[in-house]
């Protein structure tokens, strides 16, 4: 906040400096009136005044880089005529913006910028709340896939063996109020009329929050999930669990000609004999499983009812097979880069 006010007071206030080695060129372009304007408007900005507002508003939005709807500049809206449109655009591209807005009234009163950054910040944060649930769940003592380091947990004030995972829960917690601050901005909009509304001040508190909400967990998470540590064997215990290669039976006997409802069938009465003994599919001999199946079911049914085999089954795009993970790990990655 204090760089983006000293950045734009700077801009304006320069230009009218007599000592500002530019002076005379900008008296040149502006003429006197002109000069004294510019000076006008940084103070104002300075101030806080509401006819900068706006602009600020806008600037705040472009400098985060999330929608381009706030890189145009407010300054269309000042009143006072002396104010040339080349002064208007040079001014504007000082700032850092791409121009000015061409409709004073929609440029004192949209907020669009705002409201367009706080949907794509809470969108953004409903991903991370959701990625931070997975997390809390695999973390827990029920699951144990991963293990949190210390650092981003915390221990319980009554159970000394517990281990909170703070950064998940407080990024979940947050993203209440990121889609809460979006909420405030439809509503404050709701049923203005046209043009500027002393309503339009309460713009800035939802809009700065949620930039500072946004970035904080996308900071706290930067650092958390390059440090989960993976337990690759509660993982494939987990996996092997619930019959999970049933389905995989059923694929392999529709690929021999087995009509689905058949297959449903044998799947079905074949877990049923598993279950009986105690055992995964894959455990039962191949003399058990063509008591169901018949000369459908040769040797190389072991091949699908692993969980490796399972997962190299999924070869297409968007698969769990190996290869294909590491595809989409390579255009994720590519993506980053552009």
């Amino acid at each position: 906040m204090d760089h983006d006010n000293g950045r734009i007071a700077t801009a304006l206030v320069s230009v009218a400096k007599p000592d500002a080695a530019t002076s005379d060129q900008w008296r040149r372009v502006l003429g006197d009136g002109g000069l004294q304007l510019a000076g006008e408007l940084g103070r104002r900005h300075v101030a806080g005044r509401r006819r900068i507002g706006a602009p600020h508003g806008r600037q705040y939005v472009a400098n985060a880089g999330a929608v381009e709807r706030g890189n145009s500049h407010l300054l269309g809206e000042v009143e006072e005529r002396k104010a040339t449109f080349q002064f208007l655009l040079q001014v504007a591209s000082m700032l850092g913006f791409e121009g000015i807005c061409e409709n004073s009234l929609d440029g004192v009163s949209d907020r669009d910028f705002a409201i367009e950054f706080c949907s794509v910040a809470s969108l953004t944060m409903v991903h991370l709340s959701r990625w931070s649930e997975e997390l809390v769940l695999w973390a827990s003592q029920q699951f144990s896939f991963i293990e949190l380091p210390d650092r981003f947990c915390t221990g319980s004030s009554i159970m000394p063996q517990k281990k909170n995972p703070d950064v998940p829960e407080l990024v979940r917690g947050k993203t209440g109020r990121a889609v809460g601050n979006l909420t405030a901005l439809l509503m404050l909009m709701k049923s203005q009329p046209l043009a500027y509304n002393k309503d339009n001040q309460e713009d800035k508190e939802p809009l700065f929050d949620a930039v500072d909400t946004l970035r904080d967990c996308l900071t706290a998470m930067n650092g958390l999930i390059p440090a989960i540590r993976p337990r690759p064997e509660q993982m494939r215990a987990a996996a092997t669990a619930g019959f999970t290669t049933a389905t995989d039976l059923a694929d392999y006997l529709v690929r021999n000609d087995v009509p689905f409802r058949d297959a449903h069938e044998i799947v079905g009465r074949s877990v049923g004999f598993a279950l009986s003994k105690g055992v995964d599919l894959a455990q039962l001999s191949l003399e058990e499983l063509k008591q169901f199946a018949g000369e459908q079911i040769g040797a190389d049914v072991f091949e699908v009812l692993t969980v490796e085999g399972s997962v190299k089954a999924r070869a297409h795009v968007g698969g769990t097979a190996p290869e294909q993970v590491r595809a989409a790990v390579r255009r994720g990655r590519s993506r980053l880069r552009a």
